[in-house]
């Protein structure tokens, strides 16, 4: 890989002139005084209403025109003084080192880093290639670092790689569509640099990613609000690209909900799954990045037009999940007792789900305490399954209110055993094997039960899972959850995945010195160490949406 150019780890104070960026009162988990720092509300903070009410008023050049009452404290920086009350573990300095190694140079500027750095591995595949999604907790990492260079680069190559003509055969995909990854080819006989773009025609299945757009929004939020540099997110590309983004989801057509349709293999689970329909993971990151958008998007022209739908949506959205998604012990007797075949508008079983279809393990999996979003809900379907990065970007976003996301980080606890056992994190449970394992996957070999996206372990999670714990004020999940990937990550050489019920196995296909494994990693201890981090990735929650949600009729049937 050309460019061996040398970036040091360095402890940087990167002032944040952004409200002092941080959404979260973090100075609780600290062990140290409140710090007395005025903190006005950033525009992504404002409530719909308010939104709904003054677009033309506000602009991001004044995004902090309005005080917070709340006196909630900030932080100068996100290089805080609390990261040196931490002794360092020996793993982080060769994370750093492999996650570098991992480097991808454009014209001798990094662009990204690739998926994978097996040399072991016999097959490259497509590992070689710089993912969107994958890149996510390494821009992270370089942010929380004081190194944002790399991130912008990345953030403007693969805008422009949007405007590419994107043909799958002889059909064109949406103008708005991003690509799944890229690969930069070096030429030393010409002594040039090309990129070649995935948006889905090289994908196994030919699937195009609904997430690579959505998280492109949120890296730009979260690099805008690291370093405090508006003028990225201000630009007429940067806002041209959000929009067209936006406008493949808010386009309308035959939906009756709010949520977005996909088709399976359109995300991190990006084989066949059964995951087709609505996904939580997209619709988690979907209310995300329209929450991001509103804060980054300028209110005049196009822009001030796109703000209103966002607002209308995010209503519908946070209602709809909250209310059709939610399973916790009350929820899950409601729809045990279900009527069926119902009519009209008064119809208490909306979806037409037959209580006859609940799986058995669900039963014994609920704990009387705590809850979750469900994998997906669409007519006369729930599937039950728990995934973890749907419901971890659920905390972050605030699509959860505080009382689930309290109840979510509760059956993890309840059920450490089942979705931690002894390697973070399980990217869903339980596994399907047997009839069903034939059915959905179309007896995939490499979904096999309890392996890759079929229950396996994934330790990128770590970074999730972590940030999750953090915003609902419990670090103590986070920090037996890092030790439990300590004791294994390096010693196996990064692994992508672990299979078995508990984690215990490096997976039977899974690359090793998988990069977003490390870069997980890092992510999780800078935050763990400096919780004034977990502003770039986390909203909280806006008071004007929450729903007076009321338990379903059907408990007294």
């Amino acid at each position: 890989m050309e460019g061996t150019k040398e970036f040091g780890l360095r402890n940087v104070s990167s002032h944040c002139s952004i409200s002092d960026m941080d959404d979260y009162d973090l100075s609780r988990l600290l062990d140290k005084p409140r710090l007395n720092i005025e903190r006005q509300r950033s525009f992504d903070e404002r409530s719909l209403s308010e939104l709904s009410i003054g677009l033309t008023r506000v602009g991001l050049d004044n995004m902090d025109s309005t005080y917070s009452p709340g006196g909630r404290s900030g932080f100068d920086t996100p290089a805080s003084s609390a990261r040196n009350s931490f002794e360092p573990h020996p793993m982080v300095a060769e994370a750093w080192e492999a996650l570098r190694r991992s480097l991808v140079f454009y014209r001798n500027q990094p662009m990204g880093t690739i998926a994978a750095y097996d040399h072991a591995s016999e097959e490259v595949l497509n590992y070689d290639q710089v993912f969107v999604r994958d890149f996510v907790p390494s821009a992270l990492a370089f942010l929380m670092n004081g190194e944002p260079e790399i991130v912008k680069n990345f953030l403007l190559k693969t805008l422009q790689l949007q405007g590419w003509e994107k043909k799958i055969d002889r059909f064109k995909l949406g103008e708005g569509a991003m690509p799944a990854s890229f690969k930069v080819l070096h030429d030393p006989i010409r002594k040039s640099d090309t990129i070649i773009a995935d948006f889905g025609e090289s994908a196994i299945g030919r699937v195009a990613p609904v997430d690579s757009g959505f998280w492109w929004i949120i890296l730009l939020r979260a690099y805008t609000k690291s370093t405090g540099d508006l003028s990225l997110a201000e630009t007429e590309d940067c806002q041209k690209g959000m929009r067209l983004i936006l406008s493949l989801c808010l386009s309308e057509g035959f939906d009756t909900f709010p949520t977005l349709l996909c088709a399976d293999g359109c995300s991190m689970i990006d084989r066949r799954m059964g995951i087709y329909g609505y996904p939580i993971e997209i619709q988690a990151l979907f209310f995300m990045a329209l929450r991001c958008a509103l804060g980054m998007l300028k209110p005049d022209g196009e822009g001030k037009e796109f703000i209103e739908r966002i607002v209308k949506r995010l209503h519908a959205l946070s209602y709809h999940m909250r209310v059709y998604f939610w399973l916790d012990f009350q929820q899950l007797n409601d729809i045990y007792r279900y009527k069926t075949e119902e009519y009209s508008h008064t119809a208490v079983n909306k979806f037409n789900v037959i209580p006859d279809s609940i799986p058995d393990w669900v039963f014994d999996f609920m704990p009387c305490r705590g809850g979750y979003f469900i994998g997906n809900v669409s007519p006369a379907r729930m599937d039950f399954r728990w995934f973890a990065l749907g419901n971890c970007v659920a905390i972050l976003s605030s699509l959860a209110t505080p009382e689930q996301s309290v109840a979510i980080m509760d059956l993890i606890e309840s059920r450490w055993e089942e979705l931690v056992g002894e390697m973070p994190l399980k990217i869903c449970y339980p596994a399907i094997d047997s009839h069903e394992w034939r059915i959905v996957t179309g007896c995939d070999p490499k979904n096999t039960r309890w392996s890759y996206h079929n229950g396996g372990s994934w330790p990128v999670l770590l970074w999730m899972l972590t940030a999750a714990c953090i915003k609902t004020g419990r670090p103590q999940i986070a920090r037996r959850a890092i030790e439990l990937a300590e004791s294994r990550l390096l010693k196996d050489s990064w692994p992508e995945y672990y299979d078995g019920k508990l984690g215990r196995y490096i997976g039977k296909q899974a690359r090793k010195y998988q990069t977003w494994s490390i870069a997980g990693y890092l992510v999780a201890k800078m935050m763990l160490e400096d919780p004034s981090h977990l502003g770039m990735i986390s909203l909280e929650e806006d008071k004007q949406m929450k729903p007076v949600i009321k338990r379903s009729s059907s408990w007294n049937c």
